[in-house]
């Protein structure tokens, strides 16, 4: 029993410990933001990374999310003579929950995890270490235009991701199981409100600086080789995927 509640403390104490290095690490990260040289081009190519190249899998992601949620609405409201509420169903649910919540896992799964691989790969390797010999500070240099870059692109894909669903909704719903159009969409406007909207990016730009931190943060601390790579790659997926649904409840909770 000793033993146990010993393993007990002494995963807690991790924990705790290693929350307070990320956040150390995120200190140092704010600091050196706002100190010149300011590297606009190294933030234009992360911005890159972390939006552009996760176009696809964001627009494959939210487009067939608001596809069955329209087919599952509509096989629930049915029973109850409420087919026209399932624009409004797909609109909210995309909007203040799917839409920041799903791209957030998806581009932590992507773009996250690269940060995590390359800087990883730049530890080991040294390549770090050789920037501080040369005067550039690696936090400055490779840590804040990723941080900034996922704060800055996560909203930006989650509106596209809640257009994207919204639309995929109207095809499942008007298209496929005929309610009609005009009153699809005057149900989907009748009870969406702009602070649906504007929480859910909020969501978004808390979860881009989550997926962004952790992929950096593990990434720039991984050691023992290719070996070691591969842990601080799947550590920070993980990580920051649990992070985000985490966060998810409390932010729900205090902005709805």
């Amino acid at each position: 029993m000793i033993a146990f509640l010993e393993l007990i403390g002494a995963k807690i104490a991790e924990t705790v410990e290693e929350a307070g290095r990320i956040m150390l690490f995120f200190w140092h990260a704010i600091l050196w933001t706002f100190r010149p040289p300011f590297r606009l081009r190294n933030l234009v190519k992360q911005m890159e990374m972390v939006g552009v190249n996760s176009l696809t899998v964001v627009t494959i992601t939210a487009t067939f999310t608001g596809m069955v949620l329209a087919l599952q609405s509509y096989t629930g409201f049915r029973r109850f003579g409420a087919e026209t509420l399932v624009g409004t169903v797909v609109a909210l649910s995309m909007t203040r929950e799917l839409g920041p919540v799903l791209t957030a896992l998806m581009v932590a799964g992507r773009a996250g995890s690269f940060m995590a691989a390359e800087l990883g790969t730049m530890r080991v390797t040294e390549q770090i270490d050789a920037l501080g010999t040369m005067a550039v500070n690696p936090v400055q240099f490779l840590i804040v235009p990723r941080i900034l870059a996922g704060i800055v692109m996560l909203p930006i894909l989650t509106v596209l991701a809640d257009v994207l669903g919204m639309i995929g909704g109207y095809v499942v719903g008007v298209e496929l199981l005929g309610i009609n159009s005009a009153t699809y969409v005057r149900r989907t406007f009748d009870y969406l409100e702009l602070e649906d909207i504007y929480n859910g990016l909020i969501k978004a730009t808390f979860f881009g600086l989550v997926l962004s931190l952790i992929g950096c943060y593990k990434g720039y601390h991984a050691e023992g080789g290719a070996e070691g790579v591969g842990r601080a790659t799947t550590s920070s997926v993980v990580l920051a995927c649990t992070l985000i649904l985490v966060s998810d409840y409390f932010l729900s909770a205090l902005l709805f």
